[in-house]
């Protein structure tokens, strides 16, 4: 596990948090719940956490058990907005646990930063994608043309503390994807940055996303003044 601090927009430091291995579901699940505890009451440092699971499907608070078509991994309740989602090797994922008392309290000019924020990264490895009216996540345009979701985002605020966060496709097993209808979305595809030709290792993805981050600060800084962008 690597470690550092960063000053964030507010001026006060965000640990970056950097996973070499695989982190349990459940475990990081807790850790969360614990941090979005601390700084809310005023005892930690918000958090930006970068890592990878093992095999799970997560269940958010809207999923349907009719898109649990296969569940040979284990499922876990969330408690994030959403519905079914894959996480697993190859799927870089980022947890955000900030505290959005000091950001303007709007919940969705946050998930708009974020989907800035993984479309900028997106972009320094040359692939285009976009938002998509209805359909929350990133897209983007598969090897076969049509539009398919390489990242999803799933979010919960708790005491205008956030938990969750985003995942991104860098390299997993896209079968694994099979075993739901990911995000309640069935006449999409998904897709990966290996599948459009792209080897980028997670290392590589998470100083691309921290090279990008001072722009999603800044939008978070402007929701706080009412100006989302």
């Amino acid at each position: 596990m690597a470690s550092t601090a960063q000053a964030s927009g507010l001026g006060h430091p965000i640990e970056w948090r950097r996973e070499h291995a695989p982190v349990g579901y459940a475990a990081a699940l807790a850790a969360m719940e614990a941090r979005n505890a601390a700084v809310h009451a005023g005892e930690a440092s918000e958090l930006v956490w970068l890592l990878e699971h093992p095999p799970v499907y997560t269940a958010g608070t809207s999923a349907d058990p009719a898109e649990l078509v296969d569940p040979r991994f284990e499922v876990v309740e969330a408690g994030r907005g959403g519905r079914y989602t894959y996480h697993g090797p190859g799927q870089r994922v980022g947890y955000l646990v900030l505290d959005l008392a000091k950001r303007g309290k709007d919940v969705r000019c946050f998930v708009h930063a974020i989907e800035g924020w993984v479309i900028a990264t997106l972009a320094t490895f040359g692939v285009e994608s976009w938002r998509a009216d209805g359909r929350v996540g990133i897209w983007t345009r598969d090897i076969d043309g049509r539009e398919a979701k390489i990242g999803a985002i799933g979010v919960r605020v708790r005491r205008w503390v956030t938990m969750h966060g985003f995942s991104v496709n860098l390299d997993p097993d896209l079968t694994h994807f099979g075993g739901i209808v990911p995000c309640g979305i069935a006449e999409y595809g998904v897709t990966s940055l290996a599948r459009l030709g792209l080897s980028v290792s997670s290392a590589e993805w998470d100083e691309a996303l921290i090279a990008a981050s001072d722009d999603f600060l800044d939008a978070l800084d402007a929701a706080a003044k009412r100006a989302c962008r």
